[in-house]
């Protein structure tokens, strides 16, 4: 009787060895991106320049933790990233009109964007952060001082931190770039009480005028994000893929420990970024 159960035993386990190679070994859909990927021989990578997402350095190059990703990303596939800098306002349009193959630049996964693309598993939690005018604000007790109608507030045009503003700060007046540089500018020349945007840029910002800009919210992010890969609707395969790209390298420490050198400290890459 043992004798027989055991058989069963390895019979079943067998089955499930098999059925798992076949999964594997399988092709991707026809009609997947992963095959156009794979002919070409490049990785086409939608992006734009967000510190410490992707910069420029003094030489042009990109770098950032964004870049490193999609490096790795493409080096693990066997073929060449290419990438394709675009308006934020414009990149998910960008996408779906087969401009490039996948977004990879720090996008937060929201209910209204799921409707139009489908999201990888997260690869970082960012969340969103206030940098404040010391003289504008200095003087408020709370965030909700920040929800009156004589507050400006700026952000960069179709990201995350525009809607969040406006729905924590319903009262308050919205100036919206289409650069996160433009939007700071604005708090550093006292024309916006303060300005959001993803961790840790509010921070790095602070860092760099700490006579006129400092940290609202006590240092601490207003939120936290889930930023994922973004890739066009029904496309299974490609979803499938690079989410377990990300489960790889999530559990093997890579993405946790690139992301800790672009985030936790800028001393190691500031001056490379051209100004």
């Amino acid at each position: 009787m043992k004798i027989t159960k055991n058989i069963k035993r390895l019979i079943v386990a067998a089955t499930v060895a098999v059925t798992s190679i076949t999964a594997f070994s399988a092709p991707a859909s026809a009609d997947s991106v992963l095959i156009d990927i794979q002919k070409r021989g490049s990785l086409k990578v939608g992006m734009a320049t967000f510190v410490p997402w992707a910069m420029r350095d003094k030489e042009g190059n990109l770098i950032g933790f964004e870049i490193d990703v999609a490096k790795k990303l493409a080096k693990d596939m066997g073929v060449e990233v290419e990438f394709v800098p675009t308006a934020w306002s414009g990149i998910i349009p960008a996408l779906i009109a087969k401009k490039f193959d996948v977004i990879i630049g720090g996008m937060s996964i929201t209910a209204q964007r799921n409707l139009t693309v489908n999201f990888t598993q997260p690869y970082a939690h960012s969340g969103q952060q206030m940098a404040s005018n010391i003289e504008l604000t200095g003087s408020f007790s709370s965030m909700d001082d920040y929800n009156d109608t004589s507050v400006t507030i700026s952000c960069r045009r179709g990201a995350t931190p525009c809607n969040f503003a406006q729905k924590r700060f319903p009262k308050a007046t919205l100036l919206r770039f289409d650069d996160d540089a433009q939007a700071f500018q604005e708090v550093v020349n006292g024309n916006a009480h303060a300005t959001i945007s993803s961790a840790p840029k509010p921070r790095f910002w602070a860092e760099g005028y700490p006579d006129k800009v400092f940290v609202a919210n006590d240092g601490k992010n207003l939120s936290r994000g889930d930023e994922a890969f973004a890739l066009r609707k029904g496309d299974s395969d490609a979803v499938n893929f690079f989410s377990n790209w990300i489960l790889v390298n999530s559990s093997n420490g890579w993405l946790d420990e690139t992301h800790a050198y672009w985030f936790e400290d800028q001393s190691a890459w500031k001056d490379m970024v051209a100004k």
